[in-house]
């Protein structure tokens, strides 16, 4: 399947914000933020946290656009599911044990391994459809909620009355719309404007581009590595 660079770059950006912010998370953590910072609460926190897991979920979005219109056949679908599926494994796991209290059960790439199936089970839906469902989804949690939904089993769903205790929650509603958004943009630009994708990157953008290639990996190794060199600077500042 042939890459396309500008993509590759913005979701390499998006990594980038990524790290940055979770590095902070990590400073607050070990009490090396001073004053102490409230992510949970603080909007210029929480924001940014939305923006990044929106520049993600669409740009997984526009990803599958173009892996359908380069012909990906189920089989090489299934093998790029089952990496992304066994990463989440791992992150509720390492999260279990490092926060027992507010593990991971459903955090984004759960949302995106769920999110993925779907959007290819939708691909042949026209693209102004895909707007609209998207639409759809992004305001359903907005205007209804039940507390069957509340409990870690069924809090996937998204039409919670209370945000669960977790460090990293993306249920399907809202953020499915995000990533329908994502596909249908795609689709559009593929039709009409492919040399928004295809056009040739600045020498400058070229590491970014290199970098969301490796994003799956990038994103399971950046916080172990994080926390393993704050920690060994917390023991020798002791």
């Amino acid at each position: 399947m042939p890459r396309h660079d500008r993509l590759d770059a913005l979701r390499g950006a998006a990594i980038v914000w990524m790290a940055v912010f979770h590095l902070c998370f990590d400073l607050n953590h070990f009490g090396w933020l001073q004053p102490r910072q409230d992510f949970y609460a603080d909007p210029f926190w929480t924001l940014q946290r939305s923006a990044i897991v929106s520049l993600f979920l669409f740009c997984a979005g526009v990803s599958q656009a173009v892996a359908l219109a380069a012909g990906q056949g189920w089989g090489r679908f299934w093998r790029r599911w089952a990496q992304v599926a066994g990463c989440a494994l791992l992150v509720s796991a390492g999260s279990a044990l490092m926060f027992p209290q507010s593990w991971i059960s459903f955090g984004v790439l759960h949302a995106i391994a769920l999110m993925l199936v779907l959007g290819r089970l939708l691909a042949p839906l026209p693209g102004p459809v895909l707007v609209a469902l998207g639409a759809v989804l992004l305001v359903l949690p907005q205007v209804t909620a039940h507390p069957v939904f509340d409990s870690r089993w069924t809090n996937w769903v998204g039409l919670v009355t209370r945000k669960p205790v977790t460090e990293d929650y993306v249920p399907l509603l809202p953020w499915w719309g995000v990533m329908l958004w994502g596909q249908a943009a795609g689709r559009w630009l593929l039709a009409r404007r492919a040399h928004v994708l295809t056009g040739r990157l600045p020498r400058a953008g070229r590491p970014m581009a290199v970098l969301g290639r490796w994003s799956l990996s990038f994103y399971m190794l950046h916080q172990p590595v994080l926390i393993g060199l704050l920690m060994a600077a917390s023991t020798m500042r002791a």
